[in-house]
């Protein structure tokens, strides 16, 4: 028991900070959502604290009253006339207080669809079990990016996403940036942020959705406006295909087996929609919808069988030889 305390505390502490902070004012919305909860919190905490110490000065005052350890008796009559004074009093105070947290949740609300006015950037994000589907709109559509697992947007814009799920419900809470709102099959929903500044957060399916539903996360990287469009007209660009080596075998692999019947490839054959966009893959930091991180063992370990990081998955067992798994991870490193 000595050591439990220190942990609890530990656990409490590590959701106030970092990149997924449930109190995390990082965008204009979770800063109009927390300011509402400090003004609820130190509101009903003030009414709690007055409560218990009024309870305490009753019990006390009340020993006095007693006669011979009986139970107290009837208040005397002069003193009646301040009993319905104060009871008139905590009525008006409790009806004030109420109507003070009233106008303070409108007033958020207000604040939150003025905030939510003339987004600059459209955004249509799928939940699969486990993992996230990202489309970004544009009236042009060659210039329309198509990507997984990772969300770039840029900082001092309001972006507009569109939720989606095309099996069951799912939950996106991104806490630095927004609150959570639903994805419901056949339904649509829409999240809007707008960061306050650059960073990287962490956003998390927060609906129970089955086995891995713990490990469908999806990095949220808030870049500068230069950056932003820099990243953007990358991901604009086809991967160039490899000339020689272990990485062309690899690219042949990945276009005559099961790879391409699941998976896209912007500039190659492969055009499947069933599976994560995998174009840029290289220059993401995670693997797996935030299961693993993006590094060359990772990787190896994922190809070779993905249901031991992430077991229940969609994303079968290919079998592949020592030589096959290293030529199609040298493939996949490339498609940054």
């Amino acid at each position: 028991m000595k050591r439990l305390g220190p942990h609890l505390i530990a656990m409490l502490l590590a959701g106030c900070g970092g990149v997924q902070s449930s109190d995390g004012r990082d965008g204009v919305q979770s800063a109009l959502i927390g300011s509402l909860f400090d003004i609820f919190f130190s509101t009903t905490a003030a009414v709690y604290l007055f409560v218990m110490a009024y309870l305490a000065i009753a019990l006390w005052c009340g020993r006095a009253h007693r006669a011979g350890g009986g139970l107290q008796g009837k208040p005397a009559f002069h003193l009646e006339a301040g009993w319905r004074a104060g009871l008139a009093a905590f009525t008006s105070i409790t009806a004030l207080i109420l109507f003070g947290l009233s106008l303070a949740t409108w007033l958020t609300d207000r604040s939150l669809a003025k905030a939510a006015a003339r987004p600059a950037l459209e955004i249509e994000l799928t939940g699969h079990q486990w993992w996230w589907d990202v489309h970004y709109d544009d009236p042009v559509a060659s210039r329309m990016v198509h990507t997984a697992n990772e969300l770039h947007i840029p900082a001092g814009t309001t972006t507009r996403i569109t939720l989606k799920s095309d099996d069951v419900i799912h939950s996106m809470w991104i806490p630095n940036l927004a609150g959570k709102q639903d994805l419901i099959p056949g339904r649509q929903a829409d999240l809007v942020l707008h960061p306050l500044h650059t960073g990287v957060f962490r956003a998390q399916c927060a609906e129970f959705c089955g086995m891995q539903h713990a490990k469908m996360a999806l990095t949220v990287r808030v870049d500068s406006p230069p950056d932003f469009r820099r990243w953007y007209e990358a991901q604009l660009q086809a991967p160039v295909p490899p000339a020689a080596g272990p990485a062309l075998a690899g690219y042949a692999i990945f276009q005559t087996r099961q790879c391409a019947s699941c998976h896209a490839v912007a500039g190659t054959p492969a055009s499947a929609t069933v599976a994560p966009d995998l174009s840029h893959l290289a220059s993401r930091s995670t693997i797996a919808a935030g299961a693993l991180a993006m590094t060359h063992a990772n990787l190896v370990k994922w190809i070779a069988d993905p249901q031991a990081p992430k077991p229940g998955n969609n994303m079968p067992k290919v079998p592949l030889s020592a030589p096959e798994l290293a030529a199609v991870t040298a493939y996949l490193e490339t498609l940054r």
